[in-house]
């Protein structure tokens, strides 16, 4: 992830321009002096595909894409009983 420092001075006069930077995945932390003393960071809504969650960050160089030759076709999932995962996944911890 980019990491962008920036004034106090500079921040506001450039708010707008921060912000574009921030919606696009980048950090950008404020310093007084050439001292850190504020992150502004992109927030992540939890309502987001995970296949938009994935292209950013590959967009942030975070992950590496995968070549297009190693995607195979997953068989589809196996029917079962609504709410057997949560049955397992509760015995195995209280086991």
């Amino acid at each position: 992830m980019t990491v962008n420092s920036i004034g106090i001075r500079e921040a506001k006069s450039d708010l707008s321009k921060i912000l574009k930077k921030v919606k696009n995945g980048r950090e950008v932390i404020i310093t007084d002096r050439g001292n850190p003393v504020a992150k502004i960071v992109p927030i992540i809504s939890e309502n987001v595909l995970l296949a938009d969650r994935i292209r950013r960050l590959e967009r942030l160089g975070l992950m590496d894409p995968l070549p297009k030759k190693s995607l195979k076709r997953l068989p589809e999932p196996l029917p079962a009983p609504e709410g057997i995962g949560q049955k397992y996944l509760q015995e195995d911890r209280n086991a």
